[in-house]
């Protein structure tokens, strides 16, 4: 996992990541590139919605790999087919949305998702401004999800 917050690197560690990278404090692309043999991953997820993490995935998928991309963009991003174009690779996006939510919600019951590491906040229905306050500054409180109770 690459992530600048510590938190979510704790978090990432805690459940399950074998090796974490702040790419703040060390190369992302050679750890990874070290990690598989020079290949680069067969999938890496983009979920942050900046430039710079985009960029990122481009540079960490490896031939015949998928960019999945869910982050939330709101500028534009570049696409590197000259360094892409022969790599096979595939970019898929989405949001989590009515499609996604009902098998997720299953998966959840079925205990074979296991979520509970994941949601740091737990907020009454009454304390739904607080809830999107604390998840508007999520750095400052070490917010990863924030549960809304009906």
């Amino acid at each position: 996992m690459v992530d600048r917050d510590g938190g979510r690197l704790g978090v990432a560690r805690k459940m399950g990541a074998h090796r974490t990278v702040d790419p703040s404090e060390e190369d992302a692309e050679e750890v990874v590139k070290g990690l598989t043999e020079g290949k680069g991953c067969d999938t890496v997820i983009e979920a942050v919605g900046v430039p710079a993490t985009f960029e990122l995935c481009q540079d960490l998928v490896a031939p015949g790999g998928t960019i999945a991309n869910v982050g939330v963009h709101g500028t534009k991003v570049d696409l590197h087919l000259e360094k892409l174009w022969g790599h096979n690779i595939s970019i898929t996006t989405r949001l989590v949305d009515a499609q996604a939510t009902p098998m997720l919600l299953k998966m959840v019951e079925a205990k074979k998702l296991d979520v509970s590491g994941l949601i740091t906040h737990n907020y009454d229905f009454g304390d739904t401004v607080q809830a999107y306050d604390t998840f508007k500054a999520a750095a400052d409180h070490g917010a990863l999800k924030v549960l809304i109770n009906m």
